[in-house]
């Protein structure tokens, strides 16, 4: 059985157009910060704490493939399910459903990596395989 880890969120006036319906970037921009707090909740030190235990600096994305099914507004309580659906040897398979009440709004899976920096690349980064002790955190 996977963990899952539920992000809650209360939609604003600003994250919606003039239509009144969420502008679709803030479901990605709500994805990554649940993203982030999956790993918090299952008592993954900050990145910045792993990077001098582990050298890891973050999980960014590599591919992510949204279906949207319903609309969201001013006011919606949504609720961010978020879980690992496949580690793979340097990248893992994260999935979202997003959902107000019982209704499907959205569904999302992210390739993300673990990354690393790149030997004598101030700015360059690697991928590397998720650390055993994080895997089972996450388990």
């Amino acid at each position: 059985m996977t963990r899952e880890v539920t992000y809650t969120l209360q939609v604003e006036f600003g994250d919606c157009d003039p239509a009144r319906i969420v502008w679709f970037p803030n479901f990605f921009r709500w994805i990554d910060a649940a993203s982030r707090h999956f790993f918090v909740q299952c008592g993954v030190p900050p990145w910045h704490e792993l990077e001098k235990t582990h050298g890891i600096i973050g999980t960014p994305l590599v591919d992510t493939h949204a279906k949207f099914v319903k609309t969201a507004s001013y006011g919606d309580t949504l609720h961010i399910h978020t879980s690992i659906a496949q580690w793979r040897g340097k990248s893992f398979v994260q999935r979202y459903r997003v959902t107000r009440g019982a209704e499907l709004i959205m569904e999302c899976e992210e390739i993300r990596i673990f990354a690393a920096r790149r030997d004598g690349d101030a700015t360059g980064i690697r991928a590397v395989e998720a650390p055993a002790d994080i895997r089972a955190l996450c388990a």
